[in-house]
């Protein structure tokens, strides 16, 4: 295998047809051969043993080009593995026509990020393109330190879940480690970290930062450049995303503050099948990562692990005030703010939440439930989605329905998955009274809404997707919300022709626009929005719109 200079991205191709393997390597070289060092292999198994050298070398690869049809080691495979080598890289798989179906496995398998039927002639047309808009967005991932992020903590232990979340969220690389391993102990004594002090749920990751000082070290920015902007939108969830897109795209001064992960609720999404455009679906990561990057490209700023405590208006600039007492202030804001599950009520239930008990998808534990019985609550297209991820890996599933069926909440195309997985059951007419456990989860009771009757059952793994709470109290007395806390908005603010109580301007509110004049309110935050992720775009880039028509009358 050619030696891998680590200063240049490899492109690795693997094809066992030497033929088509000379031919790929020959046109990717074309190409890319200046900038890229570019690999063949003639199997899956040589594939993984360049992979491991170039890991070794310290080099990097930025996209592996994977046939389908191999002996021993199919191209899926062989991305499985590659994924685990070099998370980062693009993925892509080469398929004939009668090979589609494979390639929809790779989407849900591996994240794939295209894949590409044989043969491909010109490559100027079906070749080339396709793979410059995967490096470029590989060349826009966000850089990562090279330290690796360790995180030492107890298994069981609330914080140690948060801090694994956060990074799983953020797509930062890191390795767990259980405090009562070896390697653990050598670690915290090298830290400077007393014995035993990690365990009653304190991790350690990075001698236990906060969020924002873990956000730092891994490279996410936390810190405005500027101490002025046009627009500054609060919260990076499918509405914040889009609006920072449009905004920054139209030139307009753009920051976007997100206090967890981008991607909000839909971020956690494992799979999204009903958004216009991805027949084959892809996952909410994928979306918010596309979003993310689309925005940065245009030149917002996005600030993250930011909690916003308060909004003022000072003048004609609109003040955001954050936790540590710093503030940033724009001619505009949006609040896309979105909404938090709602929490289960019962006893041991508050006490056992981040040691058994999740709230939304929790990326970093699915992987702990792969041959275990795990319980889903909720009858929406977000418990529909995680029950048939987890599915995937889960002895079994059991779906906690409070109302009679799932049809009245979740998606026909859903409800249909759901009910094609021999080891999803749905319990409906059922709610969960209540939680056991010492350190960690041990039994739900759960409740039949009928017959009032209780029953313990065992479980270590309860995911909770019921309902929405707006993420909106940080907002009493500065804009006007309805009784449940969703931000009012336009038409909803002028009541018998009369405008909010302290409204200025000689207009009524633009369609999107609080009763605090210049500050809009996109997606899940607004009072009747329609909760969908197509939606949610569509307002933020509507918001944006209506926000060049406030700034060109002020």
């Amino acid at each position: 295998m050619p030696d891998t200079p680590a200063g240049r991205p490899v492109l690795l191709t693997v094809d066992d047809d030497p033929a088509v393997s000379r031919a790929v390597a020959r046109d990717l070289r074309r190409r890319y051969g200046q900038t890229h060092r570019v690999l063949r292999a003639d199997s899956g198994a040589d594939a993984v043993a360049a992979l491991r050298e170039v890991k070794l070398r310290g080099g990097t690869v930025a996209a592996v080009l994977a046939d389908y049809r191999m002996p021993q080691m199919d191209g899926v495979q062989l991305l499985e593995q590659a994924v685990d080598l070099f998370p980062a890289a693009r993925r892509v798989l080469l398929t004939a026509y009668a090979d589609t179906s494979a390639a929809i496995r790779a989407i849900n398998d591996v994240d794939l990020d295209h894949y590409l039927l044989k043969p491909w002639n010109p490559p100027e047309e079906k070749l080339y393109p396709v793979l410059d808009a995967l490096l470029e967005a590989w060349r826009a991932s966000p850089p990562r330190p090279a330290d690796e992020v360790v995180v030492v903590g107890d298994r069981w232990s609330a914080r140690s879940f948060a801090v694994r979340d956060f990074l799983a969220r953020n797509e930062v690389p890191y390795r767990w480690l259980l405090v009562e391993e070896a390697e653990a102990g050598r670690l915290l004594q090298a830290a400077g970290v007393p014995p035993g002090s990690p365990r009653g749920g304190t991790p350690v990751a990075l001698l236990d930062p906060d969020d924002t000082a873990l956000a730092e070290h891994v490279g996410l920015s936390t810190r405005p450049r500027r101490d002025f902007y046009d627009v500054a939108i609060v919260g990076g969830g499918p509405a914040g995303l889009s609006a920072a897109v449009y905004a920054a795209s139209e030139g307009l001064r753009t920051v976007l503050v997100e206090e967890h992960a981008t991607g909000g609720q839909a971020g956690q999404s494992s799979r999204i099948e009903n958004y216009l455009g991805f027949p084959d679906g892809l996952s909410g990561a994928q979306l918010a990562d596309r979003a993310r990057r689309q925005a940065a490209k245009f030149g917002a700023e996005s600030l993250s692990a930011r909690s916003v405590t308060r909004l003022e208006a000072a003048g004609s600039a609109r003040v955001l005030h954050f936790v540590d007492g710093s503030s940033l202030a724009a001619h505009t804001v949006l609040l896309a703010t979105g909404v938090s599950y709602r929490t289960l009520a019962g006893p041991g239930l508050a006490e056992l939440t981040g040691r058994g008990v999740y709230y939304g998808a929790a990326l970093s534990e699915v992987t702990s439930c792969a041959d275990q019985d795990v319980f889903v609550v909720g009858a929406a297209n977000s418990a529909g989605q995680s029950a048939v991820n987890l599915a995937r890996t889960a002895r079994s599933v059991t779906l906690l329905v409070r109302g009679p069926s799932i049809e009245a909440s979740m998606s026909a195309y859903l409800v249909e998955q759901v009910r094609e997985r021999e080891n999803i059951e749905v319990l409906t007419c059922t709610e969960v009274a209540g939680a056991r456990g010492a350190e960690h989860l041990s039994s739900i009771v759960l409740r039949d809404r009928s017959s009032r009757l209780e029953r313990e059952v065992p479980a270590q793994h309860v995911f909770v997707f019921i309902g929405a709470e707006p993420r909106t109290d940080w907002l009493d007395g500065v804009v006007q919300r309805d009784g449940r806390g969703f931000v009012q908005a336009g038409p909803d603010l002028v009541v018998d022709g009369r405008r909010p109580a302290g409204w200025t301007p000689d207009r009524d509110p633009y369609h999107l626009e609080t009763s605090l004049p210049g500050v809009f309110v996109a997606g899940d935050a607004r009072a009747d929005s329609v909760k969908r992720v197509a939606s949610a775009v569509g307002e933020g880039a509507m918001a944006v719109m209506l926000v060049h028509r406030y700034l060109a009358r002020t």
